[in-house]
């Protein structure tokens, strides 16, 4: 190095140093969905969103909430077995014919956003078959794609991944059971991936091998072949495809929708194979993609069992409970693309107890097939309000018994690590963090009641 460039080198070092501190700026991507949500709000003639709350800095004045005595701001929820007129269900004929549509239309509208009818049909390719072993367990493992047709807009491809799993030795089709994902083997971690610090997964068999312990097969679809997990993509995707690369109208769908729909689709592949009886297939979800869970087995009727873990707000929690997360985290710039638009208004103008419906009429339209709510323990899972979910299970328990089901037997919220599964309807707190794992035997359990391998 010549003393003219080793001058230069002092010289610039401390200014290289300097940015390499500087904390980057908003991504490409992040500035997008900046936009695209401003786009959503001056459309609403929102002028601000209410701030979210902190679950990282307990001494923020904006912290989360976990003080039950706070929590309860708004206790009358809406009555699923009350019409829109105000007059009362007495029967299922009414259940069926009037309230439910009532309650889809509301959440269509306000919650989760409208799949268009124009979306483009799927056609299916099994893209290899392997023969391999899951444990002691021989298995027959198929990586499906599903090619949805863009000749109305070629500009945007959406081909669906998915990965189905049987028994070799099954002598016909098998209960499966379908879980939501992140992204596909081999393209980095999925979003719905263990954040640091995460709990390890309980020792013993993997949830795969547990399903397999039954003789039933597993699934896996990978949600960002279906919708990517941020606004930046809802000019992409499935979203993108349908609306012509344009942004979205308040009641267009979002990517909770877009998920469920990418799982019926699913299911319309499953129905024509042989090693799959598409009866008794089940759903399974955790966090983000527990909330596509309920979403998806509220609005599919064909699907046969749930087990929606850890899903939070925009899942089973109940929205107008001060625990966690908030109406207004889901409206923030990194998660509002799960919703409808117009979700917006409720962490702006309007306010949670202004919501037409709550997410225990989001379990009430998934009755009367079984569905198994879940969290972990409020040291380590408190963001999801384990009891918020709960009071979801028992606000739907009407519709179930109407329907000739029954509840959770209970309105107290049960000691941690007490399952609450005699129901249809059903529920355990688990004592690990945010983690499926440790009650995926209960959920099995639960789940045994109502599929079963033929023979």
């Amino acid at each position: 190095m010549t003393r003219s460039t080793r001058w230069l080198y002092l010289l610039l070092l401390p200014l290289a140093v300097q940015a390499f501190q500087q904390p980057a700026g908003p991504s490409p991507a992040q500035l997008a969905a900046q936009a695209d949500r401003q786009k959503m709000m001056d459309l609403l003639h929102i002028a601000s969103l209410r701030q979210g709350a902190n679950g990282n800095d307990p001494q923020a004045p904006n912290a989360a909430n976990y003080d039950e005595s706070k929590a309860n701001p708004f206790p009358n929820l809406p009555d699923p077995l009350v019409l829109n007129n105000g007059k009362k269900v007495t029967s299922a004929k009414m259940w069926w014919s009037q309230r439910r549509q009532e309650i889809v239309e509301l959440f269509d509208r306000e919650i989760y956003g409208r799949v268009p009818k124009n979306v483009p049909k799927v056609k299916w390719e099994v893209a290899s078959t392997k023969n391999e072993m899951n444990g002691d367990v021989p298995v027959i493992t198929k990586e499906l794609v599903g090619h949805v047709d863009n000749t109305s807009y070629p500009e945007v491809t959406v081909d669906m991944r998915v990965s189905l799993s049987t028994p070799a030795n099954a002598k016909g089709g098998v209960p499966v059971i379908l879980e939501f994902g992140g992204n596909p083997p081999g393209t980095g971690r999925g979003f719905g991936g263990p954040p640091k610090g995460a709990p390890k997964q309980p020792a013993g068999p993997t949830w795969q091998q547990q399903v397999l312990a039954q003789g039933w097969g597993y699934a896996e679809i990978y949600t960002s072949t279906i919708q990517a997990d941020n606004g930046a993509g809802l000019v992409q995707g499935i979203i993108g495809l349908v609306n012509k690369g344009q942004p979205r109208q308040p009641d267009d769908w979002g990517a909770l929708r877009a998920w469920a729909w990418g799982a019926s689709r699913a299911l319309d592949y499953f129905e024509t194979d042989k090693a799959v009886d598409a009866k008794q297939v089940g759903l399974e979800g955790h966090s983000r993609y527990g909330k596509a869970t309920v979403v998806a087995m509220a609005y599919d009727q064909r699907f046969a069992v749930a087990y929606v873990s850890s899903s939070g707000e925009g899942g089973a929690k109940v929205h107008r409970r001060n625990w966690g997360e908030l109406v207004e985290n889901i409206a923030a710039t990194n998660e509002y693309h799960w919703m409808a638009g117009n979700f917006l208004k409720y962490a702006g103008p309007l306010h949670w107890n202004d919501l037409p419906v709550d997410s225990h009429e989001l379990v009430a339209m998934c009755a009367p097939r079984p569905v198994f709510l879940s969290a972990g323990a409020t040291n380590g899972d408190g963001w999801v309000d384990a009891k918020g979910t709960f009071l979801a299970g028992v606000g739907a328990g009407p519709v179930y018994k109407l329907l000739g089901k029954k509840d959770m037997g209970t309105s107290e919220f049960p000691a941690i690590e007490t399952p609450l599964i005699d129901g249809d309807v059903a529920f355990r707190q688990h004592s690990g963090g945010h983690t499926p794992g440790p009650n995926w035997p209960t959920f099995i359990t639960f789940a045994s009641r109502y599929i079963k391998t033929r023979s």
